[in-house]
């Protein structure tokens, strides 16, 4: 069991049950990929992405207090347990989400990782040298095409351009175009933004 599992399953082990229904945890970031792939690159931390149930307080203080920043398990682990806000990722307005078959036995929450396509899509955002390495491991284990990741691309410019955020989408462009001619050795994609901002 990769060490990611081996972190929620305790996690499952040491909750106290707070209702009849399972707790759903959306996996993001390079967590997701480790729960999809046979990627292991350590991470400080990994992602949650809010959902409406991990807005009732007393779970995500329970959560934060049992596999947070400074826990025993972060301790043991290596590993904290980050809640985003769902507004922040650089996502398409439908984030596709997968569950992880190793983890359906828990008893008390239902794992589920973003696409990997979504993954490489939000990478685009920081694009840091480990949002660059994850991004090349997973093109060069062929796990996202470029037609699809230009797909999802388009998608999450489509949530983005309308808000205040889309004066940050020329960047998030040139990281595209980046990863278009470094990995996959391919022409940059035209992308069609606001007339304000002009075209990518």
């Amino acid at each position: 069991m990769a060490l990611i599992e081996e972190f929620l399953s305790e996690i499952d082990r040491r909750w106290k049950p707070a209702g009849p229904t399972k707790i759903k945890l959306d996996v993001i970031g390079s967590g997701a990929l480790m729960l999809q792939t046979n990627y292991a690159r350590r991470t400080k931390d990994s992602d949650v992405l809010e959902t409406r149930i991990l807005e009732e307080k007393n779970i995500r203080d329970a959560l934060m207090a049992l596999a947070g920043k400074g826990s025993d398990l972060h301790k043991h682990y290596g590993i904290y347990l980050d809640i985003v806000q769902s507004s922040l990722p650089f996502l398409p307005h439908s984030p596709l989400f997968h569950s992880i078959k190793t983890l359906e036995k828990l008893r008390h929450f239902e794992i589920r990782a973003l696409d990997i396509a979504d993954v490489v899509v939000s990478k685009l955002h920081r694009f840091n040298a480990n949002d660059r390495s994850d991004i090349r491991e997973m093109i060069q284990q062929n796990r996202i095409s470029h037609q699809r990741l230009i797909e999802r691309f388009r998608l999450a410019v489509d949530q983005f351009e309308m808000d205040a955020r889309a004066e940050d989408l020329p960047k998030y462009i040139e990281n595209l175009h980046a990863v278009e001619q470094t990995y996959f050795n391919v022409p940059k994609t035209p992308i069609e933004l606001p007339g304000w901002l002009g075209e990518g």
